[in-house]
């Protein structure tokens, strides 16, 4: 156990050129997370990759130079990347609520403002550092995971790692009398509740021959805040990730740097055919969802996925007639909804006519829009759905969809590539672009940086591939502008709409519960000049614990609200998209 402690030790942990505060004049600590929680970082696009291959990029060990949370290239490239985003101050990726508390934070003089974050600091210092200096955001330390600790500690994980800094924080700032920790994580928020309970009993629990604990207990808050959910543009992301497949190839190839650290050997993106339908937009997903009478509890626990995604017209790669039949890929085809059915509590559905004497074709004798399923039910069972209740005139709404493919990219070994270099001809196959299989299995490769930007305009079914079977070109993609990274009705926003005791949710008053009973705030929005935010918050409710079915990043499926796409799972071990770091 560390003897001493002081300002200068404590300062060896931040990566910001900073004086820290007196420790006699400080009476609070108010720590802050940074990805989804402060700043709206982007996940992996569940409606682009297939749940393994999401795992994969999320884990360190999948490529060579770290995966999706290890590799600055795909923080750098959120919104229009650094180039433009830097002058605007990344406008739109923050979380408001959580940006006022920090300035309020900053600007009491009797609270030293931390920024903590698990992403490591060799890659992401300078990049964090500048993300909130352009915001203005002057915190006090801003502290990363290094490699090994200030005085030589290895860490198993990012939660050790930020517990052994809270320790000399806390015991530094001795005086102190109160820490707040803002985090979005569900695990983070229990293992920083428990972590203190230790800590504190720690503090009363030695012997009378013993010396004097390092301080007296601390009063620990910590607020769970409502999380966010970002993509990156579409294009961008297949950029972003083929770009680090090449630099990992070649780390294999040449023996470089990472490669002793990484599973996989070369690796390569394929496109994976799912099903062939009429596609639904993001914008109207979202209106149909809003015939769902399921409990908001059993959303916001994840128990009922959220689909409303697609009519769909052969669950297999159709042959040219189907095609035909249906008038084309890139087809569009405008529907009403008629009517709304419940299959034995665990299928929602939307029964819909198309509005003008078009030819269509539909797996289900009646046309249906599945809205939402209980876990383990089946889609297929929306067919037998025979009892609709008619729809009122004012959710009898018309939405239009577009006949398209539904592709989801996966990355895989790439055998050729290897065995080519194990037989010397490694130079002459890298970076081939291929197609493989037959037409069933329909597979492309990808093998330079924008191959798989090109030919992304069937993945997530666009619609834009031609009649003569060849690619649209990629300015026909619709992409939605520099927030298209951001879903009109996200899943955070939709699962928390009823939630007033979260940060960012429509109320705008946060939750937390402190391990030391008795110690409350009220008030509203910063709760005083002294603090950077109390119980309450701009509605001046009281907070409490939230709603049993209060998630998070590590809770949820990708599948409960993905907009215009199949739910589907993720990478996680219960198919999460996770924060992997």
């Amino acid at each position: 156990m560390k003897n001493s402690y002081s300002l200068v030790s404590l300062k060896r942990w931040s990566s910001k050129v900073k004086d820290l505060p007196a420790i006699s004049n400080i009476k609070t600590i108010h720590v802050y997370d940074f990805d989804n929680t402060l700043f709206s970082s982007p996940l992996p696009n569940p409606q682009i990759w297939h749940p393994q291959s999401i795992g994969m990029l999320q884990s360190q060990e999948g490529l060579a130079h770290g995966g999706w949370w290890h590799d600055s290239s795909v923080l750098e490239a959120t919104g229009q990347g650094v180039e433009k985003e830097e002058p605007r101050a990344w406008e739109g990726c923050w979380n408001e609520p959580v940006v006022q508390l920090v300035e309020s934070s900053v600007q009491s003089k009797d609270v030293v403002t931390i920024l903590l974050t698990g992403r490591g600091e060799t890659n992401f210092a300078d990049l964090i550092n500048r993300i909130c200096n352009s915001r203005k955001l002057d915190f006090d330390m801003v502290v990363l995971k290094p490699e090994v600790g200030p005085s030589g500690q290895s860490f198993e994980s990012t939660m050790s790692f930020k517990q052994e800094f809270l320790r000399e924080l806390a015991i530094t700032y001795k005086s102190a009398d109160e820490i707040r920790i803002y985090e979005d994580r569900p695990r983070h928020v229990k293992g920083f509740r428990e972590y203190f309970e230790r800590f504190n009993k720690s503090l009363l629990s030695h012997r009378a021959d013993e010396p004097a604990p390092p301080r007296l207990p601390i009063t620990a808050e910590v607020v769970h805040v409502c999380e966010l959910k970002a993509t990156l543009n579409p294009e961008m992301e297949v950029e972003v990730v083929q770009r680090a497949i090449n630099r990992h190839n070649h780390a294999i190839t040449t023996n470089g740097p990472g490669s002793s650290k990484t599973t996989n050997k070369h690796l390569k993106i394929t496109d994976s055919f799912l099903y062939f339908g009429y596609m639904i937009s993001q914008t109207d997903s979202s209106r149909l969802i809003s015939l769902i009478n399921a409990p908001p509890q059993q959303i916001d626990s994840g128990e009922v996925r959220l689909f409303a995604s697609s009519i769909l017209i052969a669950p297999y790669y159709p042959k040219q007639d189907l095609v035909t039949k249906v008038g084309g890929r890139g087809k569009k085809v405008t529907w009403q909804v008629t009517g709304v059915a419940k299959y034995e509590d665990r299928i929602w559905a939307a029964r819909v006519a198309p509005v003008t004497e078009t030819p269509i074709v539909t797996q289900d004798p009646v046309p249906l829009v599945v809205l939402a399923m209980r876990k383990g039910s089946r889609q297929v069972d929306a067919s037998r759905i025979t009892n609709w209740s008619q729809v009122s005139q004012d959710k009898a709404f018309m939405f239009e969809s577009t006949v398209a493919d539904k592709v989801m990219l996966k990355i895989e070994d790439d055998d050729q590539m290897d065995n080519g270099f194990a037989n010397g001809r490694g130079r002459r196959n890298r970076g081939l672009r291929q197609t493989h299989g037959s037409e069933g299995t329909h597979k492309r490769k990808f093998g330079d940086d924008s191959g798989g930007r090109n030919a992304y305009a069937r993945i997530g079914g666009s619609g834009t591939e031609r009649e003569d079977g060849n690619w649209a070109p990629k300015d026909r993609v619709y992409l939605g502008g520099r927030n298209a990274q951001r879903n009109a009705k996200s899943k955070a926003e939709f699962n928390n709409r009823h939630n007033p005791n979260v940060v960012g949710a429509r109320g705008g008053s946060h939750q937390g519960t402190t391990s030391n009973a008795g110690r409350g705030r009220g008030g509203g929005g910063a709760a005083g000049p002294n603090r950077g935010g109390g119980r309450s918050g701009g509605g001046g409710h009281v907070a409490g614990r939230g709603p049993a079915g209060y998630r998070s990043l590590d809770d949820y499926g990708t599948g409960n609200f993905d907009g215009a796409n199949e739910s589907v799972s993720g990478g996680g071990a219960n198919g999460e998209v996770v924060m992997n770091y």
